[in-house]
């Protein structure tokens, strides 16, 4: 019998989610389908991707009415509505976390972008979207910039799951296990059930092929042109690396052993930014079990449609990965530089989508009021 490559990615260890959510999507049974048709098993969400949401079309402006109609504030109003889209999500999914005792299933929802460089205040939105959205199966989304690493150990501190978001580089990737194992060494004093506390790392990969490229095409040299649309993969895969060597130590025995399960690497922004590359390069190249992969829609379909899957295709890739960064570094391609400088353009990109929003939604509720 023939199976579908989506399916030969769930036989390989691999958990598919999407990195799309909407009300039209929840609403029209879309997501329901991918679920059953596609080996959908989980959604991810964040600024851009509500913003786009709520924007498009008019499944918000009842909500957006009935909550200018009881005086609610603008942040009250976009908490509100993605809110209650995620709990919605978290809801749907519920069978496939209950099948997979909450490994999969799970739907994320980001804190404010605003407070990327504010520890406390990161907890506190946390704690607030958890309580909230009040579902097991959600995740809450916390970027890895440094004042985030902090945050993330206090979230997981009170037994709430989290997705670490925005990790580019490996060196803040073996920062963000730390503070995961932290987070879960505080929780175990806490006294919470390590069983029951998720976690996934979100570790970006077509954006480092995206500006990498920029450099080698300015660089213009044959050996230049030669290392373009290898950096992502390669970074991807030492990143597998790095959660192998960090979850086989002796600290990690310790919390497995109390219950603990290890927070798995997802792979964040695969959809293929440049069209002279296959559109299931950042799939099939990244297979390993134990892996998420969130995709869009547009990747996800492709996948489904012509993905060709042979298996695990991380092991045995180390050292190859290695020499494509050196290779890089010795034409003058700095990845320090370059994963510093996505960092930042990662947390400008979805501060500048949640002003976005803010501005929308605001003119929303403004014409609500008037029409009333």
């Amino acid at each position: 019998m023939t199976t579908t490559p989506t399916q030969q990615l769930s036989d390989a260890g691999l958990s598919i989610w999407l990195d799309d959510l909407s009300r039209e999507r929840l609403s029209s049974g879309s997501l329901q389908k991918l679920i059953e048709e596609k080996n959908v098993v989980g959604v991810t969400t964040n600024p851009s991707i509500f913003h786009a949401a709520i924007t498009t079309g008019h499944y918000y402006d009842g909500k957006v009415a009935e909550l200018a109609a009881q005086g609610a504030t603008l942040d009250e109003t976009i908490f509100e509505i993605t809110t209650t889209d995620v709990a919605d999500a978290c809801d749907l999914f519920a069978p496939v976390a209950a099948a997979s005792k909450g490994v999969d299933g799970r739907v994320s929802i980001e804190v404010d972008p605003r407070l990327a460089w504010d520890t406390e205040g990161t907890i506190a939105e946390a704690k607030h979207l958890y309580k909230k959205v009040n579902k097991d199966n959600v995740h809450i989304k916390i970027p890895a910039t440094l004042e985030g690493l902090a945050a993330i150990t206090a979230v997981l501190g009170e037994g709430i799951s989290v997705n670490v978001t925005l990790i580019f580089s490996l060196e803040r990737y073996r920062a963000v296990i730390n503070a995961f194992q932290s987070g879960l060494e505080l929780a175990k004093e806490n006294g919470h059930d390590l069983s029951t506390i998720h976690s996934v790392a979100s570790f970006f990969v077509s954006r480092v092929d995206t500006e990498i490229d920029k450099r080698l095409d300015a660089l213009g040299t044959d050996e230049a042109r030669a290392l373009k649309g290898k950096a992502g993969v390669a970074n991807a895969r030492l990143a597998f690396q790095v959660y192998e060597e960090l979850f086989s130590t002796e600290r990690w025995a310790v919390l497995a052993e109390a219950g603990a399960l290890p927070q798995r690497p997802l792979w964040a922004s695969t959809g293929v930014k440049d069209p002279a590359y296959p559109d299931t390069l950042y799939v099939t190249e990244l297979v390993a079990a134990g892996i998420v992969n969130t995709m869009p829609e547009k990747t996800l379909e492709a996948t489904f449609d012509h993905g060709v899957v042979t298996g695990d295709t991380i092991s045995g890739t180390y050292e190859a990965a290695n020499e494509t960064l050196n290779a890089l570094e010795a034409l003058g391609v700095s990845y320090n530089d370059v994963v510093a400088l996505l960092e930042s353009e990662g947390l400008e990109k979805f501060v500048a989508s949640w002003k976005e929003l803010l501005a929308d939604v605001e003119g929303a509720l403004a014409a609500a009021r008037k029409a009333s």
